[in-house]
């Protein structure tokens, strides 16, 4: 759930921050306990915005907020 929870936040501020921008939340299998966020370059390059692998405990450390992840996307656009 609380992965769940953080994915929808995160995407939500992405679709804010670029309406036209398509969000797909775990087209792959995820990896187990692990919060990752990619961005996927119109020639299939894939950038990583954020990932929580290696982060914490605590928990909460694993999550982004969800202004971090839309920064990092405005700036792989700049």
């Amino acid at each position: 759930r609380v992965f769940g929870r953080n994915a929808a936040a995160v995407s939500a501020a992405l679709r804010g921050a670029m309406a036209q921008l398509p969000v797909d939340i775990n087209p792959r299998p995820p990896r187990r306990n692990s919060f990752e966020v990619s961005l996927v370059k119109e020639d299939g390059s894939t950038v990583e915005l954020w990932s929580g692998i290696g982060k914490g405990p605590p928990r909460k450390l694993k999550f982004p907020q969800p202004e971090t992840v839309v920064e990092a996307l405005k700036s792989n656009f700049a």
